[in-house]
């Protein structure tokens, strides 16, 4: 058996996130039964890791084993399981990688952005959150830094999930303006289920002056998640970046 890491993109606004659910339409259904389909064995992926439903990516990974020896080369086999994908969903890249190579386990970084439309705009409705009131982005920037110097983020995990540790380290939290639009960068070693939304909503009470750069450090400090605002909604969500050791490709 090869193993391949498969890259590839998808706009989630149809799909109940990343991963398989039952009677729940997901990216992975439909790139392991187009696999599947193509290469004529049972193909499994798995994922970089989850994302929530309506979240988009911009760059994603999986990985999944078979017995066909030149998918990485192979551009007809990439144009084919495209063709298949719905127009939502595409493949962008197939590379050959150790036996052992893990997409989820790893990835050394992870990059996401969140989007905010500041005016009402067509063309983005469902690839931004509209939120047109005033805000101070001087200090959500502030407030975004203070990220840097902690690293138990319990305060913003979604509650009752499974997760057995809190800690992340974030290596880039800021904010950027470009016109109407603004959009919150954010890199880190892991993060938490709904950490990012948490984030971002919890930010933008920092911008409407609900609370203090001060006290968003103070809301970290607390590990609970009542503590932090709403979380933003999933359509402003987008996976960016996931980076690899050097050695867990072959060639």
């Amino acid at each position: 058996m090869n193993r391949y890491f498969v890259y590839l993109s998808y706009r989630g606004t149809n799909y109940h996130g990343w991963q398989i659910q039952e009677n729940a339409s997901s990216v992975q259904g439909l790139i392991n039964n187009a696999l599947s389909m193509l290469l004529k064995e049972d193909i499994q992926t798995i994922g970089a890791g989850r994302t929530d439903t309506g979240v988009h990516a911009r760059f994603y990974v999986a990985h999944f084993d078979s017995t066909a020896n030149d998918l990485a080369t192979n551009s007809r086999f990439r144009h084919s399981l495209n063709r298949i994908l719905p127009s939502d969903i595409a493949v962008h890249s197939i590379k050959m990688v150790k036996a052992n190579a893990n997409a989820r386990f790893d990835a050394t970084l992870r990059g996401y952005e969140y989007v905010i439309s500041r005016i009402k705009n067509p063309f983005m409705i469902g690839l931004s959150w509209f939120y047109d009131a005033q805000l101070n982005i001087e200090n959500m920037q502030l407030a975004a830094q203070q990220l840097l110097n902690y690293t138990d983020f319990t305060t913003f995990s979604k509650v009752g999930s499974d997760t057995k540790t809190y800690t992340c380290k974030i290596y880039k939290a800021e904010w950027h303006e470009n016109g109407n639009v603004l959009v919150f960068t954010i890199e880190a070693n892991r993060f938490l289920r709904n950490m990012v939304r948490a984030i971002v909503g919890t930010l933008i009470d920092v911008g409407r002056g609900k609370i203090t750069p001060e006290e968003f450090a103070q809301i970290i400090e607390k590990r609970d998640r009542t503590m932090a605002g709403t979380s933003a909604p999933a359509e402003g969500l987008y996976l960016t970046r996931i980076e690899y050791p050097p050695d867990v490709f072959e060639g």
